[in-house]
């Protein structure tokens, strides 16, 4: 409501001075007196929030901005009697200054959207009884009914019901999904005409929609560099405009070279037509019209500096696991060894990974849990993580150890292991190693699929000529039957990497292609994310670390949409770039236009403000991109 009253008041605000002004015009032959007071409240009507504004700056910062400049602008052609040309220019200028907060408020506009479905109460079930209680007081394992047309209060998974969902606010998807039992479902999402029953899996502090509104509320108050660089130059290119002006009306009238009237007119033209308004709005409309158009595609940004940098990207680095496949792998094989059987390998992997929330541990956990494996029973001691490679316990006064081959490259001296660790990742399969401290007793090979959209990101990327690179904590031979299946070089293919690793492998492709984007879900890519020039994190599978540490979040997961926002960087950047070098030109013409007697206080006005206005609505395209 706030942005809504500042925009059309604004807006009214101008409109109803250029009304003031051309009826003081119409009328001023007949009446000066009459005409001039319409002029004063064009003025006033007008130009008393830029003046605020102006003031502000000049009281609290000690400096001049071009809101102080325009307002002595048309004070200044007032005072010799051009009233008309005064009042023109406080009209122009409120006008591009109420289209500009319009491209802001409509940047924020997903953000208020989605603040304004907040469910503030949940209707909770306990016992049988319905009754309301506010979200603040759900906790985790609460069971709450979601009637149809209501907002889901929670985030949760669902428990009984069926139902539809709208998920655009979150995920950016266009159709809703359907809901059955154990689907997930996010609190500020669209209830459809079925009723849910819903396990609460996260307070109200942690769910996705809160994490929603926390990056997007930071990208809206963060900026990039070349704005931050735009607003020095701006303060410092107002001082010098002011100096140059006392200097044109002082120095002419001193040599007799001009009366003061004519060198008034003079400063006062230059001083409209040299101002930088263009400059200065070259770049926030097209950066915020950009990360507003990303946010209803369900890519959050968290800066405007993070949307150039996306512009300068020469290559994209993907985690494997997670991203470019679906995360979700299944046991393909079990074989056991030294005495033991599949069904002790599976109970003692089980019982270990159980532990663990690697989406592998999950994919063993669940199968000996369909096999009914009393895993919870296994009596575990001393459990340890090993950092990259992975667990240790003791069972039954027994170390055993479960992870990667590399972590029993001592102990594969069997023929018969050894070609079955081979043969099992050339298929493609993660193998897994259950392993005593003399001897391996079992594997498990799994198998992960490529997302669906995977294969579309890499073909998307190559063809705007992005380097694409696969960065894998898996075994060579399992990341390059993932690569053939999405075409990719087997040389931009890096396996068997440790999180400290993939950091150093970010490095060095930066050292080679300049700006680098990294993509990753888990944990362990955080500190990857963190390095690359751009970190692009999965909003959905992702965790609590890879969202922190990314600048770009991609709520629905949809991998596809990275060339898009790469494409968009560049459109945005190029967008700047036409703005800036227009309105230097515009200035540049104008002020030697000025210095020939080529030009008049109105031509300068609506050459001046035409052009800002005609810069804002450059940046205002990219609230409509359709790439």
């Amino acid at each position: 409501m706030k942005h809504r009253i500042k925009r059309y008041g604004q807006l009214s605000a101008s409109l109803i001075s250029g009304i003031f002004m051309v009826v003081a015009w119409i009328i001023g032959t007949t009446n000066a007196d009459v005409s001039i007071f319409l002029y004063v409240l064009a003025y006033i009507i007008g130009g008393f929030s830029q003046a605020i504004e102006g003031l502000r700056t000049l009281v609290k910062e000690k400096d001049i901005d071009v809101n102080l400049l325009m307002i002595f602008a048309a004070i200044g052609a007032a005072s010799i009697g051009y009233w008309t040309e005064g009042a023109l220019l406080i009209f122009i200028f409120s006008l591009s200054g109420a289209l500009e907060t319009y491209t802001m408020n409509r940047s924020s506009k997903d953000i208020s959207a989605l603040i304004d479905l907040k469910p503030e109460t949940a209707l909770l079930v306990s016992d049988g009884v319905e009754r309301v209680v506010s979200i603040d007081d759900l906790q985790v394992g609460d069971l709450i009914v979601v009637k149809p047309g209501e907002i889901i209060a929670a985030d949760g998974k669902v428990d009984g019901g069926f139902s539809s969902v709208d998920q655009s606010s979150i995920t950016g998807e266009s159709v809703p999904v359907e809901k059955v039992v154990n689907d997930e479902v996010f609190a500020g999402t669209l209830n459809g005409e079925g009723v849910l029953y819903i396990e609460v899996t996260k307070s109200s502090e942690s769910t996705l929609f809160a994490k929603i509104v926390k990056l997007v509320q930071e990208a809206q108050s963060e900026k990039p560099a070349s704005q931050t660089f735009m607003e020095k130059f701006e303060r410092i290119y107002a001082r010098l405009i002011v100096l140059i002006t006392l200097l044109l009306i002082i120095v002419p009238p001193l040599f007799g070279w001009l009366s003061f009237k004519e060198t008034f007119y003079k400063a006062m033209v230059f001083m409209v037509v040299a101002s930088p308004c263009a400059l200065v709005a070259s770049i926030m409309p097209a950066i915020l019209s950009a990360i507003s158009t990303s946010a209803r595609r369900g890519i959050l940004m968290k800066g405007g500096a993070h949307l150039e940098n996306l512009g300068r990207v020469r290559a994209v680095a993907f985690d494997k696991t997670g991203t470019l496949t679906a995360g979700r792998p299944a046991v393909t094989n079990i074989i056991s060894y030294n005495g033991k059987t599949e069904e002790d390998i599976l109970l003692y992997a089980a019982a270990m990974e159980s532990l663990s929330n690697h989406p592998l541990a999950k994919a063993i956990v669940e199968l000996a849990e369909q096999q009914n494996l009393n895993y919870a029973a296994v009596p575990l001691r001393h459990f340890q993580a090993i950092t990259g490679y992975g667990l240790q316990a003791t069972i039954d006064d027994k170390l055993l150890k479960i992870g990667k081959p590399q972590l029993a490259q001592h102990l594969l001296t069997d023929v018969t292991i050894t070609d079955d660790v081979k043969r099992l990742e050339s298929e493609g399969k993660t193998v897994t190693l259950l392993m005593t401290e003399d001897k391996i007793i079992g594997l498990i090979a799994l198998k992960d699929t490529v997302r669906e959209e995977a294969k579309r990101a890499v073909t998307r990327l190559k063809q705007l000529g992005i380097h694409v690179v696969m960065l894998s904590g898996d075994q060579p031979q399992t990341a390059l039957a993932i690569a053939d299946q999405l075409q990719l070089d087997h040389r931009n293919v890096y396996a068997g990497l440790l999180p400290g690793d993939k950091v150093e492998q970010i490095k060095q492709l930066r050292e080679q292609y300049g700006a680098v984007a990294m993509v990753g879900d888990g944990v362990n890519d955080a500190p990857a994310l963190a390095t690359a020039t751009v970190g692009i994190a999965m909003g959905n599978t992702g965790s609590g670390a890879a969202l922190e540490t990314a600048d770009i979040v991609l709520m629905n997961d949809d991998i596809g949409k990275i060339a898009a926002s790469i494409s968009l960087g560049k459109r945005t950047s190029t967008i700047i770039k036409q703005n800036i070098v227009f309105a230097l030109l515009i200035i540049i013409i104008l002020i030697t236009a000025n210095f020939f007697d080529r030009m008049t206080l109105p031509l300068g006005v609506i050459g001046h403000e035409g052009s800002t206005i005609l810069v804002i609505l450059n940046g205002l395209r990219l609230l409509f991109d359709r790439h």
